[in-house]
Formats: C-alpha cells, sequence, structure tokens
C-alpha cells in the first residue's frame, strides 16, 4: 500500500458507529518499505500516519 503527494485516505472507524476519518496526505516520510504519512484530515487538523488495515488509500487519478 503505498500513497502520494495529494492522494486521500480514509480511516475506518474503530467500532461500530464510529465515524471515518477522511483526509490528505501532504507529505512522505520514511522510505518506500516503511512510509509514514502526514495527514491534513478533513476536520482541519494534521497527523503522522503509519498506514495499516484500517487504512484505505484513494489514488487519485
Amino acid at each position: 500500500m503505498r500513497a502520494t503527494v495529494g492522494d486521500r485516505i480514509r480511516v475506518h472507524g474503530r467500532a461500530v458507529g464510529m465515524a471515518d476519518h477522511l483526509g490528505e496526505v501532504v507529505e512522505i516520510r520514511g522510505t518506500d518499505d516503511d512510509q509514514l504519512l502526514v495527514i491534513r484530515y478533513d476536520d482541519g487538523h494534521e497527523g503522522v500516519l503509519s498506514p495499516g488495515a484500517d487504512c484505505e488509500i484513494l489514488h487519485q487519478g
């Protein structure tokens, strides 16, 4: 699962009824094998994310 700057990301809620978090990849840190993504979420906050099974990368195309 590789992301590029500008891709959208969806982090699924951890429990039934929890909303998904949506955001945009604004920076990539680390290596190709171990990416850390800087995400600007739609609610305005930013965070660093190591994508896992609860994430979905929506490639811009």
